[in-house]
C-alpha cells in the first residue's frame, strides 16, 4: 500500500461500506491529543494562533507516521 492509499485508508472499516475516519485523521487526532495534554483550555483562548499550529503539526506527524509505514 502506498502513501496515498494509506492516507485515504479507513481507520475503522465496518465491512459494510462505511469507511468512517481515515487512518491519517485518526493518527492526527491521537497526535493532537498528546500535544494538548499539558495545556489548559484557557491557554488556547489566549493564544488562538496555537490552534492552527497544533492542527498543522498533528497532520505533519500523521503524514510522517504514514510514510514510516511504507519503509
Amino acid at each position: 500500500m502506498n502513501y496515498v492509499q494509506m492516507t485515504n485508508a479507513p481507520a475503522f472499516p465496518d465491512g459494510l461500506g462505511k469507511k468512517g475516519m481515515t487512518l491519517r485523521d485518526y493518527m492526527a487526532a491521537k497526535t493532537m491529543q498528546g500535544l494538548m495534554h499539558n495545556y489548559h483550555p484557557c491557554d488556547f483562548l489566549e493564544h488562538k494562533d496555537w490552534l492552527e499550529d497544533i492542527s498543522m503539526a498533528s497532520y505533519q506527524m500523521a503524514d510522517a507516521m504514514l510514510k514510516a509505514r511504507e519503509a
